[in-house]
């Protein structure tokens, strides 16, 4: 044996490689073997079977409870037919909103001044309530049947004295003006002419007092009463206060398609009511207090058609301004081309007794029926005033009424407040 050849003793290193080397390399490879469907099941813990020991042993201190879902046999038996009708409170709900109707006036038109009792869900246009609701309110609202009973004013005591010093007549003056409301002899001789002249002109009459001083004072006694309870204060014409329109702005010229003129007879009449009024003599008419309705005017005694009643009193303001005036009884004054220049009287805290006759929605034929006096602005001197005139002849008893924030007023004013705001 060669001594130079390398020692083939199976104890040498370099032999134990290459013979590990060579067993690799010469052995063929064993494919891995995923584990098959039945082994998953095989292994799987059965439904039955309680949570593994280490879960159960979790931080939580109590086991937790295995959650029970509906299955669909229990579905199925809940759910309602596919031809079932809807429920039955979804359906008069959709039904009862979708027909809901003014209780006054029976229409569903004007949807945006309907407003719902929040007692009794009923529906009422803001312009048949009375009194008139000049806005929809904003907190609740209960209808005039739904609504607490309010107690009854207290009346103003039936005094010469504190009823003269109420509406500032002046006794000492009464003589002397008395001749003045006398119509002159002109005018007698105008009443005289034909009958039919007069009926076709429309001229407006000037009111007859009561006779009786003690009925007067009764009457009189009765605005004194609604004027304190509104607290309000008396004033028979226009007034023209500090941070408001001012006089200057009330000119007839300035109205849309001009405003009628009055005519001298009909100013001649006007001048005599004033004149009387001043003395403590007024048209017959007596303020009642209605637990729905509120304060209302009904005639004390009969009025002929075209009788002047009253002029609309109160403080001259711009419409922009009463934008969101919550006054039941604005009334319009002059609608300019301009409508920053828009008026409105606003009686809430000066006025007479034109602030309490009711509004009548005119465009229904009951309100028609109903409509006794007219609200007519006249061009008087160059400015607007707004009177109340009979519009047919008044019973004794009967309650006034007229188209005064139905559609005509109303509308107008509400239509100009959307522009502002």
């Amino acid at each position: 044996m060669d001594p130079a050849a390398p020692s083939s003793s199976p104890s040498s290193p370099q032999l134990g490689r290459k013979r590990t080397a060579a067993s690799t390399l010469e052995e063929p490879l064993t494919p891995k073997r995923h584990c098959s469907m039945d082994d998953v099941m095989r292994r799987a813990p059965a439904v039955d079977a309680p949570l593994p020991v280490a879960r159960a042993a979790s931080t939580l201190e109590e086991p937790l409870t295995p959650q029970r879902y509906s299955s669909l046999d229990d579905v199925m038996r809940r759910a309602p037919a596919v031809d079932a009708p809807p429920p039955v409170a979804r359906e008069r709900v959709y039904t009862y909103y979708e027909t809901l109707l003014c209780e006054t006036c029976g229409s569903a038109d004007s949807e945006d001044d309907l407003i719902l009792c929040d007692r009794c869900d009923r529906g009422h246009h803001t312009f048949c309530l009375r009194p008139i609701v000049s806005q929809v309110p904003v907190g609740p609202w209960f209808c005039p049947i739904c609504a607490p009973p309010i107690q009854a004013p207290k009346s103003f005591p039936v005094n010469e004295r504190k009823i003269f010093n109420f509406f500032g007549i002046q006794k000492d003056e009464q003589d002397a003006q008395a001749a003045e409301c006398k119509p002159s002899k002109d005018a007698r001789r105008r009443r005289k002419r034909s009958h039919v002249m007069h009926k076709k002109r429309r001229r407006i009459l000037p009111f007859v007092p009561s006779e009786d001083g003690a009925r007067r004072l009764k009457q009189l006694a009765s605005l004194a009463s609604a004027l304190t309870t509104s607290k309000t204060e008396f004033c028979n014409e226009l007034t023209y206060m500090p941070n408001m329109a001012p006089r200057s702005s009330n000119l007839a010229r300035l109205e849309v398609g001009g405003i009628q003129v009055l005519h001298k007879e009909d100013k001649e009449s006007l001048e005599l009511c004033t004149t009387m009024q001043k003395r403590g003599e007024f048209p017959p008419l007596l303020v009642v207090y209605d637990s729905q309705e509120g304060f209302t005017v009904q005639a004390d005694g009969n009025i002929k058609d075209m009788t002047f009643l009253a002029e609309y009193s109160g403080d001259v303001d711009y419409l922009e301004n009463r934008a969101n005036d919550d006054c039941d009884c604005l009334m319009t004054l002059l609608l300019s081309a301009n409508p920053s220049q828009n008026l409105v009287i606003c009686p809430d805290k000066r006025g007479n007794i034109s602030r309490f006759f009711s509004g009548i929605n005119n465009h229904t034929p009951d309100g028609k029926k109903k409509k006794n006096v007219k609200c007519v602005r006249y061009n008087i001197d160059g400015e607007s005033h707004v009177l109340l005139v009979a519009c047919r002849d008044i019973a004794c008893g009967d309650k006034l009424y007229y188209d005064y924030n139905g559609f005509a007023t109303q509308e107008i004013i509400m239509t100009e407040i959307d522009k502002f705001l």
